[in-house]
């Protein structure tokens, strides 16, 4: 996958509809995310794949962290994919509340990076390193 495949949107126009389906199928979270609380925060743990089409029950489980807790943690060990869905999400959610993105993978790296989310998120290298900072 290129760089701008792995960052960038594709425009379609409504013939491609089907297509955009077989992209939600393949871009569908593997599991709904797992919130725990560790260490005296909140952690929720993403896994599988984001975009608008799979981002809602990640949505809904920082945005009733955020209200609950002061201190959020979004394991992003898991992240497969990650779209500006997902980064919209992030930043809505750092809005309202603390939060920290905790281990991304590379390919969230080079989203933050790219879009300069990096600078505005606090992102730690490990859920450790989240929990204590």
């Amino acid at each position: 996958m290129s760089r701008e495949e792995a960052v960038m949107p594709m425009l379609m126009s409504n013939a491609g509809a089907e297509q955009n389906a077989d992209q939600a199928r393949d871009h569908a979270p593997e599991a709904k995310p797992d919130p725990y609380e560790w260490r005296g925060t909140w952690v929720v743990a993403a896994h599988g794949s984001y975009d608008m089409h799979s981002i809602q029950p990640l949505t809904d489980a920082l945005n009733a962290a955020a209200r609950k807790h002061p201190k959020v943690i979004l394991d992003a060990s898991g992240v497969d994919f990650a779209d500006s869905t997902f980064l919209n999400l992030l930043i809505l959610t750092h809005q309202t509340g603390t939060l920290r993105v905790a281990a991304p993978p590379e390919q969230l790296q080079r989203l933050l990076a790219i879009t300069g989310a990096d600078t505005v998120l606090e992102i730690r290298e490990t859920l450790y390193d989240a929990a204590v900072s």
